[in-house]
């Protein structure tokens, strides 16, 4: 943005400059960061708090449960985050790269290339292990066979979706501060 001079913040003994950020590059960014966020949240969630819970119950509640909530998210505010997540960091990525400065596109294709890792990880384990679960229960087998075959998996693929997700939003975080500093 010609013509704004950049500003300047005091932290104890230094001084920062922060400069303005194109503002569909900005807001761009923040989508992107603000849907990863909450993947994120929703993969880690699931990892420290709904699978322990249902870990608790007895297969034939686990299988339901797991049933119910497979259902359940398909819906549009999953796909909202879910697909935005990947789209405005596509976005933002193809954004920055006829930008004056590119200090913040490595971050940005860090972040993509890991969003597509979890997106990976979603089509080719967890919705598998989802359908499996689903037609199983719906043909009748055990429901402690079923939950033997698809609990340790998908519970850490899960976990590896958290990570991928969680470290895709951390390098969205950078990003979007090297996108204001100086010659960023």
């Amino acid at each position: 943005m010609a013509g704004v001079a950049p500003a300047r913040l005091e932290w104890g003994h230094d001084t920062i400059e922060v400069r303005p950020v194109s503002g569909l590059r900005a807001a761009t960014l923040l989508l992107a960061t603000v849907a990863t966020g909450l993947m994120a949240g929703l993969f880690a969630a699931f990892a420290y708090a709904v699978l322990p819970g249902l870990a608790r119950v007895d297969d034939r509640a686990f299988v339901a449960a797991m049933r119910a909530v497979n259902q359940a998210i398909l819906n549009g505010w999953f796909a909202l985050c879910f697909g935005g997540a990947l789209v405005c960091t596509l976005a933002a990525v193809l954004l920055h790269l006829p930008a004056a400065s590119r200090t913040p596109l490595p971050w940005l294709v860090a972040a993509l290339v890991l969003y597509g890792l979890v997106l990976a990880v979603t089509v080719a384990v967890n919705v598998p292990l989802n359908d499996r679960l689903d037609a199983g229960a719906a043909a009748g087998v055990d429901p402690a066979r079923l939950r033997a075959a698809f609990e340790g998996g998908w519970v850490r693929w899960n976990v590896a979706r958290a990570v991928l997700n969680t470290a895709a939003l951390g390098c969205l975080g950078w990003a979007s501060l090297v996108a204001r500093a100086p010659g960023g």
